[in-house]
């Protein structure tokens, strides 16, 4: 093969890679969440009669590197999707059912919210992250042949929460559970193809100077959000057995 054509071939496939780095992306529809633990809350048996009636004020962090994010969201999302409680707001109160209630009693607004006493929680559930143990188990092996490497690693972190069950009434700590999630993460990576190329045609007396090389990469890992409302849904099972 003549240096002219080398030159033309390599040029084709440098154009074709940057024509489809610079493409753009698919744009991916919006979907309902329909994660494993979300729908295993969902077909909970729903309760007959009255629910009893909680609430979560804050969901926090015990662990410097892992911020509790939109925890309280999370944990109030999974208490309605699982059909088991009533829920209460408290955490963002003053930001809008108390304007309600203040607009309603200065006769800005219709009705008679103002009139009416918000709803008692009997349970408050105080969730915190308190373990974070990242790179638990880390594993990596190789392979190279001619100057070609095959390389894969795979990783576990784990996170787990405790969610602590208040009776307002009292103020009796009557139940505590405890979530674990292991996180995996992997890696493959595949590099030197050319230089294996260039090994073989050397060993024929070829020149190999064109050889162009390719490197691909794939890395895959659960978010830290997703790890958390798995967990949080979890525990809102558990919970869900455990209180009347």
């Amino acid at each position: 093969m003549n240096t002219t054509l080398r030159t033309t071939l390599l040029t084709v496939a440098l154009s074709a890679l940057l024509a489809g780095c610079a493409a753009t992306p698919a744009a991916e529809p919006p979907r309902v969440d329909s994660a494993a633990s979300t729908q295993k809350l969902q077909q909970l048996p729903r309760k007959t009669g009255e629910r009893v009636a909680v609430s979560i004020y804050e969901f926090r962090s015990t662990v410097g590197d892992i911020p509790a994010r939109g925890g309280t969201d999370m944990f109030k999302t999974a208490l309605v999707e699982s059909g088991q409680f009533r829920v209460v707001e408290r955490a963002r109160l003053n930001e809008g059912v108390v304007r309600e209630k203040q607009l309603n009693a200065s006769g800005l607004t219709t009705g008679s919210s103002a009139a009416q006493p918000l709803l008692d929680a009997k349970y408050i559930f105080e969730g915190a992250i308190t373990e974070a143990n990242a790179g638990q188990t880390q594993r990596s092996a190789a392979f190279n042949i001619g100057g070609a490497e095959l390389g894969a690693s795979k990783g576990t972190d784990v996170l787990a929460i405790d969610v602590r069950v208040v009776e307002v009434a009292t103020g009796e700590l009557v139940n505590v559970v405890t979530v674990r999630k292991t996180i995996v993460s992997d890696s493959t990576s595949f590099s030197g193809i050319g230089s294996l190329i260039g090994t073989v045609l050397a060993g024929k007396g070829r020149n190999a100077a064109y050889v162009p090389d390719l490197r691909l990469q794939q890395q895959r890992k659960e978010s830290i959000d997703l790890a958390l409302r798995a967990v949080i849904d979890e525990a809102v099972i558990q919970l869900a057995s455990r209180l009347p």
